[in-house]
């Protein structure tokens, strides 16, 4: 994101943890490297004091706020912690200091929310609306996306290695049209540019057909030049581990977020990333808007040859 503002001639204040990546991996001199031709400000999104201590001693003011925070690990209480609190920290601030503007980046999973991050992200949303409808010089661009490429990866290795692929039922319970995150950045900061994009909420997602699960496992399969194998779980299983774990909830509140993981797993495993007409109540391939020019077959045939470094996933992740 940051590099495309900058490509683009944009002044970029970016705010960054001191301690950044998944499990702190990322110091100060690694970010500073990575987000190179922008205003670096390291400070604290979950603590407004703190945010805004760290942007006055900048000076500056702003245009447009653009947020990418999203929950470190989808957990009850991170979920609120961060895809509600710390991004409206940034609207207060980014406000307080002249912004006009704020594009989101939200998921298109929150237009069927069964999972806290995603009425997080819907409760952030809906004050941002309102609060555009209250004050006319106020605007603002939600953009949802599908999958990203690096969501689809985890089993790029185990398929590398000669082990089968693993999908939930038959592999066609979902869907997704996945977008490659320099595509993704591209058309957020046409958010920040195009009129066009004004006060709207935007479902985008990459180029080509949607793919189900079994078509991706038979693209890996291709790309390594191997005969495909397939492992089968039944969708059941996630629903009964998620029983137990709702049961041990009550008894063991520490296992909160263990439950919550198990439901984002079910949800992702059985719950299509396209959009969802409103007319029949189905996800629809065709309506699900497409951008940008990367592909998911570009994405794994990279992969495969360069490893998965620079595409993390938390722990909390199935594959």
């Amino acid at each position: 994101m940051v590099r495309e503002l900058v490509k683009r001639g944009f002044n970029v204040t970016a705010i960054a943890r001191e301690r950044s990546g998944i499990r702190g991996s990322v110091d100060k001199d690694q970010t500073l490297n990575q987000l190179r031709g922008a205003n670096v400000c390291f400070s604290d999104v979950t603590d407004l004091d703190a945010l805004e201590g760290s942007l006055n001693s900048l000076g500056n003011s702003f245009d447009v706020v653009v947020s990418c925070l999203a929950s470190r690990n989808g957990g009850v209480k991170d979920s609120w912690k961060i895809d509600y609190e710390a991004t409206r920290n940034s609207l207060v601030a980014g406000r307080k200091r002249g912004a006009s503007h704020f594009v989101l980046l939200s998921a298109i999973c929150v237009q069927k929310p069964l999972l806290e991050f995603q009425r997080a992200k819907l409760k952030f949303e809906d004050e941002l609306m309102k609060l555009a409808e209250e004050d006319g010089g106020f605007s603002y661009s939600i953009v949802r996306p599908t999958a990203f490429f690096k969501s689809l990866g985890g089993q790029v290795e185990l398929v590398k290695d000669g082990k089968p692929y693993v999908m939930f039922g038959d592999g066609k319970l979902c869907a997704c049209k996945p977008i490659s995150e320099s595509d993704l950045a591209s058309f957020i900061v046409d958010c920040v540019l195009s009129e066009e994009k004004i006060n709207k909420v935007l479902p985008i997602g990459g180029p080509g057909k949607a793919l189900t699960p079994l078509e991706q496992g038979e693209m890996l399969f291709r790309l390594v030049g191997k005969e495909p194998k397939f492992l089968k779980v039944p969708i059941g299983i996630m629903d009964f581990a998620i029983g137990v774990l709702d049961f041990l909830v009550k008894v063991f509140p520490s296992l909160e977020d263990a439950a919550e993981f198990g439901k984002i797993g079910r949800y992702y495993a059985a719950e299509s990333m396209l959009l969802l007409d409103p007319e029949t109540g189905e996800y629809s391939a065709e309506k699900t808007p497409s951008y940008g020019n990367d592909t998911l077959e570009e994405f794994f045939a990279r992969v495969l040859r360069e490893g998965m470094a620079g595409q993390e996933l938390g722990e909390q992740t199935i594959f």
